[in-house]
């Protein structure tokens, strides 16, 4: 099973190029899952692969953002849901 994560970023992350940042990221690093915007205003995603690195640098990536971006808070936990093929951007 491959590690995978949850996570739910917070702070001006719509509308600044997050997930598609985010995604560049997640397919660079060689990871799998999916990202969309929530209602609230936040970001919610699921990210999936198995070198450690490669998700760390991916949880890094998330607690800074894309260049204009100000990230307030990161929710990040494991999930035995697994992340299927590909990185998405989801609607």
């Amino acid at each position: 099973m491959t590690p995978s994560y949850r996570f739910v970023v917070s702070g001006r992350v719509q509308g600044v190029g997050f997930r598609a940042t985010a995604q560049g990221k997640a397919v660079f690093l060689g990871l799998r899952g999916w990202i969309r915007n929530r209602d609230d205003g936040a970001v919610e995603g699921l990210v999936g692969g198995d070198g450690a690195a490669e998700l760390e640098m991916f949880r890094q990536f998330l607690l800074k953002g894309s260049p204009a971006a100000q990230i307030e808070h990161l929710e990040w936990s494991a999930t035995s849901e697994q992340p299927g093929d590909g990185f998405l951007v989801r609607r």
